[in-house]
């Protein structure tokens, strides 16, 4: 096993999960307030665009409590075919750096026990849960039922386009944040950066908004989503 797990305080603390999975990890959350949850940042690199067509190649996870990161999981993963020459012009990620690589079949479950009892949280996490739940499946893993958090869609709620930012990118959002990580397509650093995003939004929301629990989150976010849609179709009809 090749992956890296750090603890930023020092040794392992007591109640954090052993690096194995034995059993569903669904957390019941949506009452309590943001402030008290962990969040699991994660991101993904890969040989493709598609689950169904395309492997992991290297996961990122840094886990956060009250705003800052407590621990962090990185790991190279083997695809088992070669990686596009795009893709490595894109991550630097080369068939030579994976050769020795775990397979995903070892890596997943100590990911999956990194984040257990947190919300999880990605840039556009469609994609990166795409193929984390499809690695799943191919393994007959059960998916965890995390509570997922985009920092895209919070950023589309919270961040003035073109006023403040010309699009919501994990770049463009890092370079406005002024982040200490800045993302570069490679796993750990890109969900650093989404985690110092994350937490810079979260600020946002809470001086803007009564949104205290994730529950209301959830139901603010809808609101938005909703909202915007009823204005994009009006446009459409104008």
């Amino acid at each position: 096993m090749t992956f890296r797990l750090r603890f930023r305080d020092g040794p392992r603390r007591r109640g954090w999960p052993e690096m194995s999975v034995g059993r569903l990890t669904v957390v019941i959350m949506n009452e309590s307030r943001l402030s008290d949850l962990d969040f699991t940042v994660v991101d993904i690199e890969t040989t493709g665009w598609a689950p169904d067509e395309a492997s992991i190649t290297e996961i990122g996870a840094v886990r956060v409590r009250a705003g800052r990161v407590v621990a962090e999981f990185a790991s190279l993963v083997n695809p088992g075919t070669p990686v596009p020459e795009p893709i490595t012009e894109l991550t630097g990620i080369s068939d030579q750096m994976l050769v020795s690589a775990p397979p995903v079949a070892e890596v997943l479950p100590g990911l999956l026990a990194f984040a257990r009892g947190s919300v999880l949280a990605a840039h556009n996490a469609p994609f990166d849960l795409g193929f984390l739940t499809a690695a799943c499946a191919g393994m007959d893993l059960a998916w965890p039922g995390f509570e997922v958090l985009d920092t895209v869609r919070l950023a589309r709620h919270l961040m003035a386009t073109p006023e403040e930012v010309p699009d919501r990118k994990l770049a463009t959002l890092a370079r406005f944040f002024a982040t200490p990580v800045r993302p570069s397509h490679r796993a750990l650093d890109d969900a650093r950066s989404t985690a110092a995003v994350l937490g810079r939004l979260l600020a946002r929301l809470a001086d803007r908004e009564a949104v205290g629990t994730l529950a209301e989150l959830d139901a603010w976010l809808a609101a938005r989503d909703a909202a915007l849609a009823e204005a994009l179709a009006a446009a459409e009809i104008g």
